[in-house]
């Protein structure tokens, strides 16, 4: 088999189980390899798509390892390559027929391997394309380039249309660009038009706009600016989110009314809540209804003694339900006795009209405010999601299917930790799936916090740098191969680099993530500034105007 141009070397041995050794050819050194590259291995009848795993030093004889040679350049450039020479680990992913084109590519996870001395060669821009696919200006093509290859210019994508179908998540330590990466996506899904997002942005970083580490621009652009009317920012805080640029920022508030003891449940540990204490507010909901919060807060000690004389309950759990309310309602500022505006049916016209939602909580960022908004909103949209999917489903021809809706989620070890998952309905969600059009979008520095069995659940995992060896083991659950991709992921640099793998891609890749600047806006959203526009003809192209006119946004 005559060598190409991208030839890299050849198959020596290896397993199905534990993928192939490839001996590296003289003209290449192993300095030049990088954990995670792309390579292809031309067998004889298939070709197989592969990643490199690791890289390792050998020799053909152990003696030259024993008295290596000292300071003789001459001596060492006659040993390299013929006696000691670069060996490395190849794990096969896909392949496909010798022969097949784009059109008839059928590409299959990988039953055999290779034979002896299959050349290995650099993968080119055709195969990324063949893989990956190629994104495209076609409005049904959901493919969405989000890096680059660790040794190639040419783009990868992921296909956005699978990637709603199911919850994903993104995870990194802190520092790595969780926020940039998920910036990424939501632009993708945005321009693409797969779904809408509903972004629950306790920083305060993906509205109007962001701090960057770079120097020559350190602020980049939010959803807000990219995208203008298809956007639309609530805050919990709008005097913070005027303050900070952000022109219609609506306002959100949410009535004591609006609070469920499930809510409580879910912040059992931040407000320090015993079982016997949930219990009592059981008794006191069912006693006064939907107002009950605020009754309680209205009670005297001696009325709450008396409550409990005349019907069922503890006086001390009852008064110690009353101080952590109490607590609640000091740290949220946006919660009121009584909302007469329903703000989450506002959401939803949003919604339904193909927008997109960012909801901001300003200085009300503190960990209980934003779990305590984050599941109440969650938990309407939820309800509302299934009663119209159930009405479609009944009369598909007459009814419509609500639209796709990812909701993004930070801290999500909070919301999906094992004690809570399975009464939450974020765990609910994931376990879901694609049922009711709902997905998440989790982002998370700390994995291993979260359920196993929601981890299962996840379709698309894009995962930054990680150094806890439980953050790694809880990132590969349900993940077939995942030894080799774990020296893969503690090899990824600090900055800018990821390991994306699961459901929204054909194999495991290693990118260097899109860089968030003034080519990407271009390219994301060229028509930005026409968004913006007043001008009832450009609104109305967008399809904004009219679902404004349809649904009263």
């Amino acid at each position: 088999m005559k060598k190409g141009p991208n030839y890299l070397g050849i198959i020596t041995q290896g397993s199905l189980s534990t993928g192939l050794e490839m001996r590296l050819d003289v003209s290449h050194s192993v300095e030049d390899l990088r954990v995670g590259r792309f390579v292809v291995v031309e067998g004889k009848s298939s070709r197989f798509f592969s990643m490199l795993t690791d890289v390792s030093l050998s020799a053909s004889n152990p003696t030259i390892l024993t008295n290596p040679p000292q300071a003789d350049d001459f001596l060492l450039s006659v040993l390299s390559g013929v006696s000691t020479f670069g060996t490395v680990k190849v794990q096969p992913m896909l392949m496909l027929e010798t022969g097949a084109t784009a059109d008839s590519a059928e590409l299959r996870p990988v039953k055999t391997i290779p034979s002896h001395f299959s050349h290995v060669n650099e993968a080119t821009s055709a195969d990324f394309a063949l893989v990956f696919g190629e994104e495209s200006d076609d409005p049904e093509d959901a493919h969405f380039n989000i890096g680059r290859p660790l040794n190639m210019e040419t783009p990868v994508c992921v296909d956005l249309s699978r990637f709603v179908e199911r919850s994903n998540g993104i995870f990194g330590k802190s520092g790595t660009g969780k926020s940039f990466l998920t910036r990424i996506f939501l632009c993708g899904l945005i321009s693409k038009d797969v779904a809408s997002v509903l972004v629950f942005d306790m920083h305060n970083e993906y509205g109007w706009q962001a701090m960057s580490e770079s120097k020559s621009a350190p602020r980049v652009k939010g959803l807000k600016q990219l995208f203008g009317s298809q956007v639309a920012v609530f805050s919990l805080d709008a005097e913070s989110s005027k303050a900070r640029g952000i022109p219609d920022a609506h306002e959100l508030y949410i009535g004591y009314n609006q609070i469920e003891i499930e809510d409580l449940e879910l912040l059992k540990s931040e407000l320090a809540l015993s079982e016997a204490t949930l219990e009592n507010a059981y008794i006191v909901r069912e006693k006064f209804g939907q107002d009950w919060i605020s009754t309680l807060m209205d009670m005297s000690g001696e009325e709450i003694d008396e409550f409990t004389n005349t019907h069922k309950g503890h006086p001390t759990a009852i008064k110690t339900l009353q101080r952590r309310l109490n607590t609640v309602i000091q740290k949220t500022p946006y919660l009121r006795p009584r909302c007469t505006h329903n703000y989450i049916d506002d959401i939803l016209r949003y919604i339904q009209a193909g927008r997109h939602i960012v909801l901001e909580f300003g200085r009300q960022n503190n960990l209980l405010s934003y779990m305590l908004a984050t599941n109440i909103i969650t938990r309407r949209l939820h309800a509302e999601y299934v009663r119209r999917s159930e009405l479609h489903q009944a009369d598909p021809d007459n009814v419509p299917a609500p639209r796709k809706l990812t909701i993004v989620i930070e801290e999500a070890h909070k919301f999906l930790a094992p004690s809570v998952a399975r009464q939450t309905i974020f765990g609910i969600i994931a376990r879901e799936m694609r049922k009711y059009s709902v997905t998440l979008l989790i982002v998370d520095q700390r994995p291993s916090g979260i359920d196993p069995e929601i981890l299962s659940q996840i379709g698309t995992r894009v995962t930054a740098l990680l150094n806890d060896e439980k953050d790694i083991d809880a990132v590969f659950t349900g993940v077939s191969g995942s030894q080799t991709l774990r020296t893969v992921l503690a090899q990824l640099d600090p900055k800018q680099q990821a390991l994306v793998l699961g459901y929204a891609v054909p194999m495991p890749v290693v990118v260097r993530t899109r860089a968030f600047d003034s080519a990407f806006y271009k390219a994301v959203a060229p028509r930005s500034e026409a968004a913006d526009s007043t001008d009832p003809k450009i609104r109305q192209e967008r399809g904004i105007l009219a679902a404004e006119e349809v649904f009263g946004v």
